[in-house]
């Protein structure tokens, strides 16, 4: 029997990419998006041309998310998976970008995610049986110069996934993640840029570091084809039709060299986990009650 989805940000990036590969492969999938009767109103259409439903949901407002995941598991009958997806990112100086700025990147990369999983989550629940996919990044496991906020929010990010994980067990909603690296998608020409650039020219010549760091990276994906978002779109299939209880917690994706580095980092980081589960008596938790 196919699996319902909802995916959040499906209007560009990995969203699109990943609804069109769940189309193609015969799963009923509600698209979500900002802006369908508007700026993206053209690919709302195609999406739904292409077999999708679509509704309009702004992670950033709680009415918006609630009435968005009401009206999905209307549409679909009842949602089996839900991706979230829908993310900003940043390029500057840290102390550039102001407590508000913070608060605008938050309100998407973590409090976002808050929003669509407490509205899903009741359904998931009285089911006994979910998946829910958070699409994180490698900069959530490490911290790399001008991308402070980011950094932060998708680190937090993981603390979030890495609780849910733990108290959803009993419920046999199963929680993982995906980490991909840097490609080449609108992500990139949407990026969330200090507001108060007053303080630039006392960090002197570190003060061009962030554009330079951003051509640097376009120069490197251009030598680097092998580096195709596709691949994200298809590491989130597989773990949809990976069995239940047999998902890995994380997956990186990427081809640049730091996905290969970060691979045992996350396997430690498992082991050290079970551990003090262990020895708290917790290890069970760790353990989907599929």
């Amino acid at each position: 029997m196919s699996q319902n989805i909802l995916i959040t940000g499906a209007s560009g990036g990995f969203g699109q990419l990943t609804t069109r590969a769940l189309l193609n492969k015969g799963y009923n999938v509600v698209a979500s998006m900002r802006g369908v009767t508007g700026k993206n109103k053209a690919t709302a259409q195609a999406l739904k041309e292409a077999g999708a439903h679509i509704v309009e949901i702004d992670v950033t407002n709680d009415d918006s998310v609630n009435n968005g995941v009401a009206q999905a598991i209307e549409l679909a009958g009842s949602i089996d998976v839900v991706i979230n997806n829908a993310g900003i990112g940043v390029l500057g100086l840290q102390e550039s970008f102001t407590p508000e700025d913070w608060q605008q990147l938050f309100d998407v990369n973590l409090f976002g995610v808050q929003r669509v999983n407490r509205a899903i989550l009741p359904h998931l629940r009285e089911k006994k049986n979910g998946l829910l996919i958070h699409v994180s990044s490698l900069l959530g496991r490490i911290s790399l110069p001008f991308y402070g906020p980011y950094n932060a929010s998708k680190w937090a990010l993981e603390a979030l996934v890495e609780n849910y994980r733990v108290e959803l067990s009993a419920f046999g909603v199963d929680v993982v993640m995906v980490e991909p690296g840097g490609y080449a998608t609108d992500f990139f020409g949407n990026l969330l840029h200090p507001t108060d650039d007053s303080r630039d020219a006392s960090y002197g010549d570190l003060a061009h570091g962030p554009k330079q760091l951003f051509t640097n990276f376009e120069q490197a994906l251009a030598n680097n084809p092998a580096q195709n978002p596709q691949d994200v779109a298809n590491a989130i299939v597989n773990l949809i039709e990976t069995p239940a209880g047999e998902r890995p917690l994380r997956t990186t994706v990427d081809k640049m060299g730091m996905g290969d580095a970060i691979v045992g980092y996350n396997e430690h980081l498992e082991q050290v986990t079970t551990g003090i589960y262990s020895a708290f008596g917790m290890e069970g938790m760790l353990k989907l009650n599929a």
